[in-house]
């Protein structure tokens, strides 16, 4: 009896431990059924679960949108879709003529939206004449459509990421598909990331919380379950998709872009800086690339903005301040042109030469003599200092760390420093020193960082960070974090406020008595600086013409720098002329 007891007992122990194991196991797969997640795919089991009963399209990403300073969306433009739903259980005719009244307001042939309506498995946005683009209904097309009451077609609002046009913004980038990320099952939707520009640098910020999805749901026949419907589902997060408000004019951009266009300019950029913080208030690449439309052997996607360039005579600024800092000069000393430099093989633009004239009617001018005699009288590294000093040899985009979970934070995407001399040796060459001085030879600057040396005089010879993100917010509104301006300070200290004084003074006497006189007759007084450099393209003699200022000059609101690149060598400096446009066009603008 006691045997018998004994053994009930250990078997009651070994029935308890198998039924403990297997309630522990139970709840380790309920954990994993709701939070694992599978293989190569970002959805949880239970997720999975459910997407495997719904057949949908994607409205809207989640994705983070871009705005400008006013507000104005620059991404995520909310449009009017149509949306093809599979009719469940019978075969679509035109007995009644209803479907011509459908491809009618779809644009299409009532044929081949039979044919292409009876083949659906799963819904679809309708995408008209571009392939993978939604067709964006005007409003009388969407009313149309959603009066028609036929079964089969909703119209929903689509969030369309860019408009399917060029455009000059290579700054914002484009997104490409995640090669880690399957597509969103039964949608045909792709996971995309940012892979340039803005998308790129602010991806972890843009990425989002979720999609907004239209959906049916089916059994496990795929057959449309009864009395359902078609269903919204969104992440309703109060807190996400983040906003993003640049420093961008979205309005004054696209009329620079327009004005790029009517001056021929086929290759080249247009930095426009807010003079008083260094904010980018337009910055147009050109040739335009389509962010729908990407081809990256062409190369349209690079930001010429941030991209270095042989800077010609716009260097001389440079030599200027360099040569009044390191004392080998003053603004009282007189020089003499003979039209030619007598070694090197460098002579002056003007071949009968300035004859007699001060350093700052030698930089009005832009003579090419005065300017390579004082290169000749700096070592290297005062002409390397003064650069630094002024912004260039270096990045001086906006940058910061540890902002919103972010290591390091920096808008521009490549941005290339430039540079001044190939090598160290090349520095202690008295003829590379001459070329340099005129901007030739290995000299390298960047648009972004030519305006931003223009700020940098009208500050004292402070250098100012150029800033194109001013801040980030929740979706509620709820501020972030504010990306305050910042300085960007060399390692060889500032130039002298009176120095600075001096110069931007020298680039006034550049448009009333220099190389820039045609600006005489715009609607402001203007200040700057011309430049043509150089350059071989494919064998062929080129020229980079470039042209740096600012305006008002009483007041200066706005500093900025044009560039042409490989121009032909005949003609006159094309970016004078646009930089005059502009100006223009921003002395009629409304406060």
């Amino acid at each position: 009896m006691f045997i018998q007891k004994k053994r009930i007992f250990y078997g009651l122990v070994l029935l308890t431990g198998i039924l403990v194991v297997l309630i522990i196991r139970l709840a380790y797969i309920q954990m994993v059924f709701r939070t694992a997640k599978l293989p190569d795919s970002m959805y949880t089991l239970q997720e999975m679960s459910v997407l495997q009963r719904e057949r949908g399209v994607v409205l809207d990403s989640g994705r983070g949108n871009i705005y400008d300073r006013k507000g104005v969306p620059i991404t995520g433009e909310t449009v009017s879709a149509a949306i093809l739903f599979p009719i469940d259980g019978k075969t679509l005719s035109n007995e009644d003529g209803s479907i011509d009244k459908v491809a009618s307001a779809l644009g299409t042939d009532t044929a081949k939206l039979i044919t292409m309506w009876n083949n659906l498995s799963v819904p679809i946005l309708w995408q008209g004449p571009y392939k993978n683009i939604p067709l964006a209904l005007s409003q009388r097309q969407a009313e149309h459509i959603s009066g028609l009451n036929f079964s089969g077609i909703e119209v929903l609002p689509y969030s369309q990421r860019y408009a399917n046009k060029p455009n000059g913004m290579q700054w914002l980038g484009f997104l490409s598909e995640r090669p880690d990320q399957k597509h969103m099952p039964h949608t045909g939707y792709a996971f995309r990331e940012g892979a340039a520009g803005l998308e790129k640098m602010l991806e972890p910020l843009l990425r989002g919380a979720g999609q907004t999805t239209a959906y049916y749901s089916v059994d496990g026949m795929n057959r449309a379950i009864p009395g359902t419907g078609v269903q919204l589902k969104s992440p309703n997060n109060p807190y996400y998709p983040l906003r993003v408000r640049t420093t961008i004019d979205l309005s004054l951009q696209q009329k620079i872009e327009a004005l790029t266009q009517k001056a021929g300019m086929k290759e080249g950029a247009v930095v426009l800086l807010d003079a008083s913080n260094a904010d980018v208030i337009a910055m147009v690449s050109r040739p335009f690339y389509n962010p729908l439309d990407i081809h990256l052997e062409q190369g349209a996607w690079n930001n010429r903005a941030v991209q270095a360039a042989a800077p010609g005579s716009i260097f001389k600024t440079v030599v200027a301040a360099a040569a009044l800092e390191a004392g080998v000069t003053s603004a009282d000393e007189t020089f003499f042109c003979s039209g030619r430099y007598g070694k090197y093989g460098l002579s002056c633009w003007k071949p009968s030469g300035h004859g007699a004239l001060t350093l700052g009617k030698a930089f009005a001018e832009s003579c090419n003599v005065v300017f390579a005699e004082l290169s000749e009288r700096l070592s290297g590294e005062d002409l390397e200092d003064a650069a630094s000093k002024l912004g260039l040899g270096r990045t001086v985009g906006w940058e910061a760390k540890n902002i919103a979970g972010m290591p390091v934070l920096k808008p521009f995407d490549h941005e290339e420093a430039g540079k001044i001399y190939s090598s160290d040796s090349a520095a202690l060459d008295g003829g590379t020193r001459a070329q340099t001085g005129i901007g030739q030879r290995d000299v390298r600057v960047t648009p972004l960082q030519a305006a931003n040396m223009v700020v940098t005089l009208l500050h004292g010879g402070q250098v100012l960070a150029p800033r194109m993100v001013e801040s980030i917010s929740y979706a509620n509104g709820q501020l972030m974090k504010n990306l305050k301006p910042h300085l960007s300070p060399s390692y060889a200290g500032s130039i002298r406020p009176e120095t600075a004084q001096l110069i931007s003074g020298w680039m006034e006497k550049v448009v009333t008595e220099g190389t820039a006189k045609s600006l005489l007759k715009s609607k402001w007084r203007l200040a700057g600086k011309s430049g043509t450099a150089q350059v071989t393209v494919q064998g062929r003699q080129r020229n980079n013409q470039w042209f740096i200022g600012y305006g008002p000059v009483d007041r200066p609101k706005y500093a900025a720098a044009v560039l042409f690149q490989n121009m032909p060598t005949d003609g006159s400096n094309q970016a004078t002329a646009l930089f005059g446009d502009m100006m223009n066009l921003l002395a009629s603008q409304k406060s």
